[in-house]
């Protein structure tokens, strides 16, 4: 039985980045939820197995592609939203770009410029948008990172665009709380996905990263999914501008 404070029923939620991963994780437990979820990736076909896998489990849920590194396609996206819902009432900002993995000082200008792109440029201009179509109110959840707090070794730019949706988040936060709209950030800690998959590929780097964390294992996408579904419901009604760690303790090592 789902609690009335996490009852997302009637709900119009829009996930990024949730063809796989942390985003399909949050997708899933939404829609479980009873959130009606937008599941959106750059290409609509890679989020359709997530909508067969939430429909056949008796949740709803449909796909629209977006790259929010384009603005042409996030434009388009808020318009599609608006012409067959007439509203959103919950935003994810998950999707985010890491094609760099190197020495600071070696950073391609090319790399540079498409993780500000879908990082910054493109988390600021969805909560935009996303923001827009709250017209009751809502709640926005920027995914942030350990690594906005802490910069990852040879994650440079990744970590200083992390750093900057902490602070778009504050930003928002104050800004959108007039509106009803709550604007939280959650910050994973190492986390299982193939986006991490350059770290926890190599055994070395693993078992280094391990000994900074104090529960001593790292993350699966789904205990990720709980923090949002908590920032997203009434069960947080009266938090706005937070940056919830959910990283085994890395933080606090």
């Amino acid at each position: 039985m789902v609690q009335p404070a996490f009852n997302l029923s009637g709900k119009i939620a829009l996930v990024t980045g949730a063809s796989r991963g942390v985003g399909e994780a949050i997708a899933k437990l939404l829609a479980k939820h009873g959130a009606h979820v937008i599941v959106s990736s750059r290409k609509a076909d890679r989020c359709a197995p997530v909508v067969a896998e939430i429909q056949s489990g008796g949740g709803s849920a449909e796909a629209m592609a977006c790259h929010i590194g384009d603005m042409e396609q996030i434009e388009f996206l808020f318009k599609a939203i608006e012409a067959k819902h007439g509203r959103l009432d919950i935003l994810v900002n998950n999707a985010a770009a890491n094609p760099y993995f190197g020495p600071i000082l070696d950073t391609p200008l090319d790399a540079f410029q498409k993780t500000l792109d879908v990082n910054i440029q493109g988390f600021f201009f969805m909560s935009m948008g996303g923001a827009k179509l709250m017209k009751q109110g809502g709640a926005i959840v920027n995914v942030a990172s350990v690594n906005g707090v802490i910069p990852g070794p040879f994650q440079g730019i990744y970590s200083i665009t992390k750093a900057a949706v902490i602070s778009m988040t504050h930003a928002f936060a104050k800004e959108c709380a007039p509106l009803k709209i709550r604007v939280n950030a959650l910050l994973p800690g190492f986390t299982d996905t193939k986006f991490a998959s350059a770290l926890t590929g190599n055994p070395a780097i693993l078992e280094k990263a391990l000994e900074h964390i104090p529960m001593h294992r790292i993350a699966q996408p789904d205990e990720m999914a709980g923090a949002v579904l908590y920032l997203v419901s009434d069960a947080a009604s009266y938090t706005t501008g937070a940056c919830l760690n959910v990283d085994g303790g890395y933080l606090t090592a």
